[in-house]
């Protein structure tokens, strides 16, 4: 009896192979991909950063106690100062990296009269050949508000531009608050208090932004 050899088995091109390979890929990629329109991609993306909303969100909610509750009298500090700066800046005072120190402060003296935006104020108790004066506007400069409140940092920002802008809302929101309804000239010769933030770049020149005058 003569038996049949099983036929050969066909061998599948190695290009067809390759090809469903490929076509089942593309299946899973379009299960696998999520399609938006421009309205719902523009949702999604990150919010633009508003200063102003920002300002108007932690000048006197945040902002404004957190500098009262660290402020330190102003001769207290300026003493330390002059003993130690390295020791006063790590006790009183807030900064990041290696730039200066900005130290929230409160103090009483007599007001003098104000001009180009500085309102001059003798305060008892402060070295000889101190200056101190607070900032009255218009224009409002620096970050010490910002610094000192001790919350904000540079990696809550995507760049410096709006870390930067962050300190000016503070300042415009200083502005608005406390400032333009402050009549300066009355303080002239008058017993004051105020409570604010200063960068330190000399202890002889002490100009603060203040929260708080009166």
């Amino acid at each position: 009896m003569t038996t049949t050899a099983p036929a050969a088995r066909r061998r599948v091109p190695a290009r067809w192979i390759a090809a469903a390979a490929v076509a089942a890929l593309v299946v899973l990629m379009a299960v696998d991909t999520e399609y938006r329109t421009a309205e719902t991609a523009a949702a999604a993306a990150p919010a633009k950063f508003d200063p102003a909303a920002f300002g108007a969100q932690n000048y006197e909610a945040k902002v404004v106690p957190a500098i009262k509750q660290s402020a330190v009298d102003l001769p207290v500090l300026l003493k330390a100062l002059a003993g130690d700066k390295d020791a006063a800046g790590q006790k009183y005072g807030k900064r990041q990296g290696t730039g200066p120190y900005t130290f929230a402060v409160k103090g009483r003296g007599e007001a003098g009269k104000a001009r180009s935006g500085l309102l001059p104020v003798t305060v008892e108790g402060v070295p000889d050949g101190t200056r101190v004066s607070l900032q009255i506007g218009p224009a409002i400069n620096g970050t010490a508000l910002r610094d000192a409140a001790g919350f904000i940092t540079f990696g809550q920002f995507t760049n410096q531009v709006e870390y930067a802008d962050a300190a000016t809302a503070l300042n415009n929101e200083l502005r608005a608050k406390l400032l333009n309804g402050l009549d300066v000239a009355a303080l002239d010769g008058k017993e004051i208090t105020f409570t604010g933030a200063f960068t330190l770049l000399t202890p002889q020149t002490v100009t603060i932004t203040p929260v708080e005058i009166s």
